[in-house]
C-alpha cells in the first residue's frame, strides 16, 4: 500500500523505481540495486515481543537479511551503504536486539572482509524511538485518547526520542561524513513514560501491566564497552571500529574529542530531557 501511495505522488518521476521484494531475496535485491550508487537499509523485524516469539523469522530478516544487503551492494559496486540500527543492540536484552547487534557487526566487518577486496562502504547510524512512526507508543496511545486510564509497564520506564526529520538528517549526514565501518549516534532527549502519556491524554491513571519479554526499562545508545572508542561531537557520537586501528584513523576521527573511560549514553542519564509540553507542541504540528 505504502509503495502505491508513493507511486502515484511521484508518477512519470523518472528518479524513482518500485520494487517488490524482501531482503531475505539475494537475487531479488541484486536485480534492484543494479546501478545503484547508495543505499539505505532500513528492512527489519522489530517489534521486541513479536521478534521472541518468532526467533528464526526475526534471524532469517534481520541478520541473513543484511548479509544479503551486504552481498548484492558489493556484486553490484555500490558506492555507499548506510544500514539504521537501534538503541536496542546496544547491550542487547532481547533477540531485536542481538539480531541488530549482528547486524552493526557484519555492516562494520564488510568493509575489510573480502579476499578480492572492494569499494563499497558500509556504515551504521543508531538511534531511539521515531516519533509518531508506525507501531510506537504515541499512535498507540492516541488510539485510546478517549479513555481515562492508559497501560503502563513501568513508571519508572524511560526511551530516547527522535522525530523522523532528525533520523533522515543523520543518514544524510552519514552519507557524507563516513569513511567505512562508523556508527553514528545522534544526540536526542529522553522522555519519562508517564510524561509521554500525559503529553496524549492529560489528567490520565495509569494501570500498570508490567514490563513484557524482551523489554529494558531504559534504552541506551553507547555502552561501557563502546565508550573506548567513542567520540563526541557537538551534535552526535561516532564509535569508531576497532578492526585495522580505523579507531585511531585521524580522517575518521575528525575533530572529535574521545569520551570518558566508563561513559554510557542511557537514556535514564541523559542531559536533555523532552518535557510534556514540549511534547504536546510536537504532536500539535505533526500528526
Amino acid at each position: 500500500m505504502k509503495q502505491w501511495e508513493m507511486a502515484k505522488k511521484y508518477q512519470g518521476d523518472k528518479r524513482v523505481r518500485f520494487f517488490i521484494g524482501d531482503v531475505r531475496d539475494k537475487n531479488r535485491l541484486h536485480r534492484a540495486l543494479e546501478g545503484i550508487d547508495y543505499v539505505v537499509h532500513a528492512a527489519a523485524t522489530k517489534i521486541v515481543h513479536i521478534a521472541e516469539y518468532n526467533p528464526f523469522e526475526c534471524i532469517k530478516t534481520n541478520i541473513e537479511g543484511a548479509m544479503n544487503v551486504i552481498d548484492a551492494a558489493i556484486d553490484q559496486k555500490v558506492k555507499r551503504v548506510v544500514a539504521l540500527s537501534t538503541d536496542k543492540a546496544s547491550s542487547p536484552a532481547n533477540l531485536y536486539g542481538a539480531t541488530k547487534l549482528a547486524s552493526d557487526k557484519l555492516f562494520v566487518a564488510s568493509n575489510t572482509s573480502y579476499a578480492g577486496g572492494h569499494e563499497t562502504r558500509f556504515s551504521i547510524v543508531r538511534y531511539g524511538n521515531v516519533m509518531g512512526s508506525r507501531g510506537s507508543v504515541i499512535p498507540f496511545f492516541q488510539s485510546m485518547s478517549d479513555k481515562k486510564t492508559l497501560p503502563i509497564t513501568d513508571l519508572r520506564m524511560t526511551r530516547f526520542m527522535i522525530s523522523l526529520e532528525q533520523a533522515i538528517d543523520l543518514v544524510r549526514f552519514a552519507f557524507s561524513d563516513m569513511k567505512g565501518g562508523e556508527i553514528y549516534i545522534k544526540k536526542i532527549p529522553s522522555i519519562k513514560i508517564t510524561d509521554l502519556a500525559r503529553a496524549i491524554v492529560p489528567n490520565c491513571e495509569f494501570e500498570l501491566v508490567g514490563i513484557r519479554p524482551g523489554e529494558k526499562l531504559h534504552e541506551q545508545m553507547i555502552s561501557t564497552e563502546d565508550a573506548l572508542t567513542t567520540y563526541e561531537y557537538d551534535e552526535y557520537f561516532k564509535i569508531l571500529p576497532q578492526i585495522n586501528y580505523w579507531d585511531q584513523d585521524s580522517e575518521r576521527i575528525k575533530n572529535g574529542v574521545k569520551v570518558k573511560e566508563g561513559f554510557v549514553y542511557a537514556s535514564n542519564d541523559n542531559k536533555d530531557w523532552l518535557s510534556v509540553d514540549d511534547l504536546r507542541a510536537w504532536i500539535s504540528t505533526r500528526l
